[in-house]
């Protein structure tokens, strides 16, 4: 599954459509999700979605989720049920045309590096079950299951050590094409 999924990357991974992809993400990274989440502070500090909350303990999260408050609640999880579905699928395409893009100009066809294009995969799934856990906690709230907390912790996690690895595929895919002289390798 993933092999066809890899190939189907490197299939789609054109210039343009990468720039492309690359522009939105940072409409939704650098305008929309930052008014966003200047909407949720409402002019106060300190209050930040949990999407962005490393590490945070259950106490942490349910303190968070109190500060969002009875407007901030509701808006937080329509939010997560409308951009933060369509923001992951934005950026599993952004970055894995991307990495394809740059894969298929840094390592030759046979490199076993090509196939970790697919990576963003990860950093999408976890992102979309973190999405599910969260709107659950915003729905549920002043209830405090400290057991879905802690799964909220794990998905947060994975999603960023996938973010992360794509970051640094992105990375070190730029090096090797840069070594290349961007030119596609057969």
């Amino acid at each position: 599954m993933f092999s066809r999924l890899s190939e189907r990357f490197y299939k789609w991974a054109k210039g343009w459509l990468v720039l492309i992809l690359l522009a939105l993400d940072v409409f939704f990274a650098g305008f929309l999700l930052p008014l966003i989440q200047g909407i949720m502070q409402g002019g106060q500090g300190g209050i930040q979605p949990l999407d962005l909350m490393l590490f945070a303990n259950p106490e942490k999260i349910f303190g968070m989720i109190e500060k969002y408050g009875e407007f901030g609640r509701p808006f937080y999880r329509n939010v997560e049920l409308t951009v933060d579905i369509l923001y992951p699928i934005v950026y599993l395409f952004a970055f894995g045309l991307l990495i394809s893009w740059l894969f298929q100009r840094g390592f030759a066809s046979t490199s076993p590096m090509r196939k970790y294009n697919v990576i963003p995969l990860g950093a999408w799934f976890f992102d979309l079950l973190e999405n599910i856990v969260i709107v659950t906690l915003l729905s549920i709230f002043p209830a405090q299951p400290a057991g879905l907390a802690w799964v909220f912790v794990f998905l947060n996690t994975a999603k960023w050590v996938f973010a992360g690895a794509s970051i640094l595929l992105m990375l070190v895919g730029l090096v090797m094409a840069v070594k290349n002289g961007f030119k596609k390798q057969e």
